[in-house]
């Protein structure tokens, strides 16, 4: 089986570099990076691929000095830009590409992928929150398979497994299923108090309990952003409604998510707080081969469930709101919009409740239609850019 990882440089990029060396018959044939050129030349000397692809063409070009020895004994190519990712996210000789990409850059290189037959690995969510129904209709069509890799909808897609109720064609529900619960963790601030979640500071909002992931979606759980984009993720993957979708918060992650059947049986799969296993699921399915790991104590545990609190965390109300128009350009501005502000405030630009502030403002003055294609996106993304772009202040703090 050979892999291309696109955004190898970063979590669940490494992570997939580290599982599928301990896989038999995997080889990674292509690598790309934003502009991490130190590492991907780390890894490009470790795994030697076919084809690397930086997305920041200077990081290309000092990628490109870093390896002229190994060019003298290793064949290889360097490529730059959104051309060189479609080029990883194609190459002939490439079973899968895992999509670890952050942000809605992810989507064109998915689509590129599903067009040329390759099955997809994806841990870029934004992909589906912006182009769901585009990359669906685009899947099917191509008989490709979307193996989720965030660990919700990867223990949604191993529940609706085990109870061979999985609909193959990832196009409608099945009529068994009543509903599906994505758990979250709380982040940071769940027993924080509004006042206090107020004055966060970016290094406050970076302690994630729980998990090690990056800065983006670190802050995405903070704000619980993260939880309302994945709720518009497995309406796409699953073909289900909002009104079947809920969020419960675990504080524990042990339980990753949940499936509620017709009859009211509940399967829920369960695992320790670790993306490598869902990683490997994706790239092994329906194999499950044997992985180191430290196995849960139940003796020693204690799990508990909360509603999460949407006066503390107005993101999840504003993403249900973008949910229940999925079909519409709302996610994908709602999406680019919360990209641009995340990035002002790991800057240090705007507080913490900014973020929802802008956001909610954004959502209300925005005309949203009906997704047609890719230019339909571009527009919703423009349209964000030119909101933050023409706000008349960095006011601290909306509410």
């Amino acid at each position: 089986m050979n892999i291309s990882i696109l955004g190898s440089t970063g979590s669940i990029g490494t992570q997939t570099i580290d599982v599928a060396e301990n896989l038999p018959n995997f080889r990674i044939t292509a690598l790309t990076a934003h502009r991490n050129h130190e590492l991907l030349a780390q890894q490009a000397r470790r795994l030697k691929p076919q084809l690397l692809a930086m997305y920041d063409k200077t990081a290309a070009h000092k990628l490109k000095a870093a390896l002229s020895d190994l060019a003298k004994s290793h064949k290889f190519e360097i490529v730059a830009g959104m051309d060189g990712l479609l080029q990883a996210a194609t190459l002939a000789d490439c079973d899968i590409v895992v999509n670890a990409l952050v942000g809605s850059i992810g989507l064109r290189p998915t689509l590129a992928a599903i067009s040329a037959k390759k099955q997809i690995a994806l841990a870029n969510k934004e992909t589906l929150v912006a182009g769901g129904s585009l990359v669906m209709a685009a899947a099917r069509k191509n008989g490709v398979t979307i193996r989720p890799i965030d660990s919700e909808h990867s223990a949604i897609w191993q529940c609706l497994q085990g109870a061979d109720l999985l609909d193959k064609s990832q196009k409608s529900p099945n009529s068994s299923i009543k509903r599906i619960i994505l758990t979250a963790s709380g982040g940071p601030f769940r027993t924080w108090t509004h006042e206090q979640i107020s004055q966060a500071t970016v290094q406050d909002t970076l302690k994630h309990p729980n998990w090690d992931m990056g800065a983006k979606i670190t802050v995405d759980s903070a704000t619980m952003m993260n939880k309302g984009l994945e709720r518009i993720e497995a309406q796409f993957l699953f073909g289900l409604p909002t009104e079947k979708v809920d969020i419960i918060v675990h504080p524990q992650s042990v339980v990753h998510s949940m499936v509620e059947f017709a009859d009211g049986a509940i399967l829920a799969q369960m695992a320790a707080p670790d993306m490598m296993q869902p990683i490997q699921y994706a790239l092994t399915m329906p194999s499950r081969p044997p992985r180191q790991h430290t196995p849960l104590d139940f003796s020693q545990m204690q799990l508990t469930f909360e509603p999460p609190d949407f006066e503390k965390f107005p993101c999840l109300q504003i993403a249900e709101q973008a949910a229940k128009l999925s079909q519409t350009t709302l996610p994908a501005m709602m999406n680019a919009l919360n990209e641009i502000l995340v990035a002002a405030f790991l800057r240090g630009e705007i507080g913490f409740y900014d973020i929802s502030g802008h956001l909610r403002r954004a959502v209300a003055g925005y005309r949203y239609e009906e997704v047609a294609g890719l230019a339909d996106i571009d527009a919703a993304e423009r349209w964000a850019a030119e909101f933050w772009g023409g706000r008349s202040s960095k006011t601290n703090n909306l509410q």
